[in-house]
């Protein structure tokens, strides 16, 4: 059966049933080129003559899925298998083609590192711009500078521009900013495969705070261990659909045994 296609608002008040993140008979379709094409010049040559036949790519399968207030829940797969797509509909990035989203209150997504980043700004501007992305004002960032900063660890490097960053520093900037304010939900993607071990194991704890209050988080990840040492539940997507859902070791199992 078909659902409205559309995403529902994010409600903030929720009754006491209802769980953080429900998703029912999403799928979400693109539309690409059935051919490759060299260039972009030759592609839309081809476009103006009418010569560029599409095909239907469903990312996403009549996805159904709930995660309840204040877990932890894992999403498995291989590359291309949907994870990050289910992922970027739940934070509102994407409109499912069908189906419904409903997530309650506010959510906090890390999609792609430094995504929200400008190279040419120093860390410090960037904390500042990225925060008001997020709806954070000014004085909210001032309050929370300090704590931003020192999560990162980033030193006089706070002061420099993003381009002299090594990668796993701009993940320590996106991920502090990211989680400087609590959210109702925290989405992340790929997020803890990047950065020194130290620096895991300070989003573990920090993750493990936010359990502990109440918060909710969707994590993608590749690593085995993580999401059976930090997850309660997971999910198995392939191919666009969810092949399994269950306690988080019996997902990872089901995921490697495939």
């Amino acid at each position: 059966m078909n659902l409205p296609t559309a995403s529902e608002p994010q409600i903030k008040d929720r009754g006491p049933s209802e769980p953080a993140i429900l998703l029912e008979g999403v799928s979400v379709r693109y539309r690409v080129p059935a051919e490759r094409y060299g260039t972009f010049k030759e592609y839309m040559i081809r476009r103006l003559q009418g010569r560029v036949n599409h095909r239907d790519f469903w990312a996403l399968r009549d996805v159904d899925l709930r995660v309840e207030h204040g877990e932890v829940f894992g999403v498995i797969g291989r590359n291309g298998a949907g994870k990050s797509t289910l992922l970027k509909v739940v934070s509102r990035v994407l409109r499912p083609t069908e189906g419904r989203v409903r997530v309650v209150g506010f959510v906090a997504p890390l999609l792609e590192l430094g995504a929200a980043f400008h190279p040419e700004l120093t860390g410090r501007e960037n904390i500042f711009l990225n925060a008001a992305l997020m709806g954070h004002t000014r004085r909210e960032v001032e309050e929370r500078f300090q704590d931003i900063v020192r999560f990162a660890d980033l030193g006089d490097f706070i002061h420099a521009p993003l381009r002299t960053y090594s990668t796993g520093m701009v993940a320590r900037l996106g991920f502090a900013v990211a989680t400087a304010w609590e959210p109702d939900v925290l989405v992340l993607d790929e997020v803890l495969a990047v950065g020194d071990e130290a620096f895991q194991r300070k989003c573990h704890a920090r993750i493990g705070e936010f359990r502990e209050r109440g918060a909710t988080v969707l994590l993608v990840s590749h690593n085995a261990h993580v999401v059976r040492s930090i997850c309660q539940r997971a999910a198995w997507i392939d191919q666009g659909e969810v092949q399994f859902v269950g306690e988080a070791g019996q997902a990872v199992e089901r995921y490697q045994g495939s």
